[in-house]
Order: structure tokens, then sequence, then C-alpha cells
């Protein structure tokens, strides 16, 4: 196994265990309150699809976990291939309703879109519905062209046991602008979302330079602390997803298997649904009250 190989798995291990923590601590969040936040409803459903992502884009579930179950090697490469790329499509948009949301809870009553803010629970439940039916029906072509391994030619290796037929090309270009279309619209509300809150980030911080002025100490408010985790997950998201189109597009001239830049692309793929849980753990005054307790009780144990 390459080092590369081990960096991933390394990676991936920390990433599915913060997901997880995440997972069990919106569940239950959710689960107490009678009116959940929204935000903590589109946090939930984005660290349950960055879990199964990771999961789908490890090379032991291809190589081992199906095999044991002994389906056949067209349905694995099928089923994997096409369950990362909706988990990918799931991660852009609810990344994109997150920083939606965000815009809406700090928005003044003025804003366009401060007529939804007291519905949010209710649209956010509609909004992921359309997400799923969206992102299940446009990467539907993974299900016919994706194929294991054989004599065939004219095959795209996109792994060690799975590849892309390139027979009906322009159907396969259409579905691949489609998809392309679709990731740089979430993409782009997600810019000029971000762009909107660091307007209104810097009319807020020109008046607590005011308040400091007049000897009144400005405290940081809840909202302006998740409208910097959300602005941080946005930036990190677009970085990732702009290096990861470059590494597609060489890859797909390459138009063969190539471990080394394939598993170059698998971790930058998947490093946002790794360093996205930590980010909101480290920011969540909830989660680090819990920690700390945690840790209290352990050295009162201890001593």
């Amino acid at each position: 196994m390459s080092s590369l190989k081990h960096i991933y798995f390394f990676q991936a291990g920390i990433g599915v265990l913060a997901n997880v923590f995440l997972l069990l601590f919106y569940t239950s969040t959710i689960y107490r309150d009678h009116r959940p936040k929204p935000t903590d409803m589109v946090t939930c459903h984005l660290v349950f699809v960055h879990i199964v992502m990771l999961f789908t884009i490890l090379d032991i579930l291809s190589a081992n976990m199906f095999m044991s179950l002994n389906f056949p090697n067209d349905f694995k490469c099928k089923a994997l291939l096409y369950m990362s790329r909706v988990m990918r499509g799931l991660s852009i948009c609810t990344t994109c309703l997150l920083s939606i949301i965000q815009v809406i809870t700090i928005s003044p009553s003025t804003f366009c879109l401060s007529r939804f803010k007291h519905k949010l629970t209710n649209y956010v439940s509609h909004a992921l519905f359309c997400f799923w039916s969206l992102n299940l029906s446009s990467n539907s072509n993974m299900i016919i062209y994706s194929v294991g391994h054989s004599n065939m030619t004219n095959l795209l290796n996109v792994s060690k046991y799975c590849s892309l037929s390139s027979v009906n090309s322009i159907i396969m270009e259409l579905f691949f602008i489609l998809t392309l279309s679709q990731n740089v619209f979430f993409v782009g509300i997600m810019l000029l979302s971000s762009a909107y809150m660091v307007i209104l980030l810097s009319s807020h911080q020109k008046r607590s330079e005011y308040l400091h002025s007049i000897n009144i100490s400005p405290r940081i408010s809840p909202a302006k602390r998740a409208t910097h985790t959300v602005l941080l997950l946005v930036t990190f998201f677009v970085i990732m997803y702009c290096l990861d189109i470059i590494i597609s597009s060489f890859s797909t001239m390459l138009w063969k298997y190539d471990p080394v830049v394939l598993d170059v692309q698998r971790l930058v793929g998947s490093i946002y649904a790794t360093v996205s849980p930590l980010v909101l753990i480290s920011s969540d005054k909830r989660i680090i009250s819990i920690l700390q307790n945690v840790i209290d009780m352990t050295s009162i144990s201890k001593s």
C-alpha cells in the first residue's frame, strides 16, 4: 500500500469518528428539542452524507466487503460509484443550504428572504427531499456506464476494480455538463451568500468598534460565531472543490488508471468531509461544554 493510501485511511478514520460523534450529538439534540434549529437539522444531514461518502470511497469496501457478500463485480462498481457521486452532490447542496440559512438568520427584517425566517424548519425538509431527488436522478448515468474490469476497449478506469464505458459518449458528455452545471450553480450560490455575510459582518464590525470607542464592551454573539463557522466551511469547500475539478480533468485526459493521480484525487475529494466536522466541533459551545465536563469528570475520577 502506498504512502498516499496510508494517509487517506488515517484521514478517513478521523473523519468517520468525528462525523459519527456529530451525528449522535445532533440527532439527540433534535430529538430533545420540540423545535430544533434549522442549522442543526442541516448539519445533521451533512455529517450523515459525509459518513457515507467516506465509506464509499474506501478501497477496502470495494475490494473486500462486497467481495465477501458475493455480489457481481458490475453491481459492486455501479453501487459504489453511484453512491459516491450522489453523496458528493449532496455534500455540495447541503453546504450551500447551510450558507443560505445562515444568511437568512443574520439578515435584517428588510432583507427579501427574511419572511422565511420563522418557517425555516419546515422548508429544510422540503429542500433536502429536493436535493436527494436531484442527485439521485442527475447521477443515474453511473448505473448505466459503470462496469467492472473486462476485456472491453474504450474504458476509462476510475479505480483498481471499476471503469466507465465510453460508449454513447455524447450522452455521457450531456450528463457531465448537467452535473457540472448543477455543481457550479450551488457553488455560485455559496459564493454569493458568503459575500453577503462578509458585508454584514463588516458593518457589524464597524458598529462594534464604535461601541468599543465609547467604552461599551462588545460581545461576540452566537449568530456571529455561527456565521464565521459557515464562512470558513464554504471557503474551504470551494478551494477543495476547485482542486478536485483540476485533478479530475487531468485524470480524464489520461484516460487510464493511474494509481497516484486517483489516490490524490480521492484524498482531495474527501478532505472536506474530514475537516468540516472538526470545524463544527471546535466552534459549537454546546459540544465544547460537553467535552469540558467529560475532561473534568475524568480528572476528578483519576485524582
